[in-house]
């Protein structure tokens, strides 16, 4: 195959929303309303086909939304590729299809994240005004909840070291890279939730600080291997990071790395945090819209984790893309 290299994007700032592979004519009005041109979404492993993803670009866009990403959840932290199990080439087979199948649509995206067992979460708390949202305190951990969360001090039936950890992400990297060229898709590694450490007995080494995304990076070696920048991820490791958000925004997106933004925060760094408003967390978030224009990142930014406002998560979603969408003006016009 003759390697595409990366599909073309339109340039400058762009808010996108995460949507249903499947929306209703409500939920396309709904984002015709507010103005997004630009969707991501995620679907399943039994509709992870071509000719799926074909037409699910194709009904986006007949309703005036382009579809940027989509993401295969069959594929989205795999604790077999992560830690090597059993079945691990059988999942690293499926990620190629899934790259072949997002290539073969004309989708130039997809989020990869590489945690073995997922995002650790604690009971919601209350942010500004009583709204409910997601938290995390290390304190509570026996009280957590997600995928791959069961009692006990292991997930995995023994403990992995960091070593083992790199070892199973760059067999990985260096077998799917050349896939994601041939087919022309981005490939934006998540950071890990929360970063920076071990839980369940697995460590979380490469994807929670500066220096791990950099190695990581460097070891893939793609135009096609790079970020989905979660400001929330990198807010909640806080110093732990090795460089804040901006110093990451202009290293990653001057190299042109960064793929995709989740553009969220929390009240304050680990070892307890909660998800905040856009407009209310301890980072001023407009800081990374302006450095985003700064080093010319053209992918999207979407709003992620919105705490609920009103008992309807259109609400909070709203508020979020409007908040964006101001910030994206007031930066294109400083950056004149």
């Amino acid at each position: 195959m003759v390697s595409k290299t990366l599909m073309p994007l339109k340039p400058g700032l762009k808010v996108a929303s995460q949507m249903p592979a499947e929306p209703t004519a409500e939920d396309f009005a709904f984002n015709r309303q507010m103005g997004v041109q630009y969707a991501v979404t995620w679907v399943d492993a039994d509709k992870a086909s071509a000719d799926y993803y074909e037409g699910r670009r194709k009904e986006f866009e007949d309703n005036g939304i382009q579809l940027y990403g989509l993401g295969n959840g069959s594929v989205h932290n795999v604790d077999a590729i992560v830690l090597n199990l059993e079945n691990r080439d059988a999942k690293v087979d499926e990620y190629k299809k899934h790259l072949l199948n997002l290539g073969a649509a004309g989708i130039p995206y997809t989020t990869y994240a590489h945690m073995a067992n997922s995002v650790w979460s604690t009971p919601p708390e209350q942010t500004r005004g009583g709204a409910k949202a997601r938290a995390f305190d290390l304190n509570r951990v026996d009280e957590g909840s997600g995928a791959g969360i069961f009692s006990g001090e292991l997930t995995h039936q023994r403990p992995y070291s960091e070593d083992e950890l790199w070892n199973n992400y760059e067999s990985f990297i260096r077998e799917v890279a050349p896939i994601a060229e041939d087919a022309g898709v981005r490939v934006g590694i998540h950071p890990d939730d929360p970063p920076g450490l071990t839980l369940g007995g697995v460590p979380r080494p490469i994807f929670s600080s500066f220096d791990g995304y950099k190695r990581a990076i460097e070891i893939a070696d793609s135009p096609n291997i790079g970020l989905c920048l979660c400001l929330g991820c990198w807010l909640e490791g806080g110093d732990s990071m090795g460089q804040g958000p901006l110093e990451a925004i202009r290293y990653f997106g001057g190299i042109g790395k960064i793929f995709k933004v989740h553009y969220r925060t929390v009240d304050q760094p680990l070892p307890h945090f909660i998800e905040a408003f856009v407009d209310d967390g301890y980072f001023d978030m407009y800081q990374a819209m302006k450095a985003l224009g700064e080093v010319g990142f053209d992918g999207v930014s979407i709003p992620d984790h919105i705490p609920l406002m009103a008992d309807d998560g259109r609400v909070g979603t709203a508020y979020t893309i409007a908040w964006m969408k101001a910030a994206i003006v007031r930066a294109n016009a400083e950056l004149i």
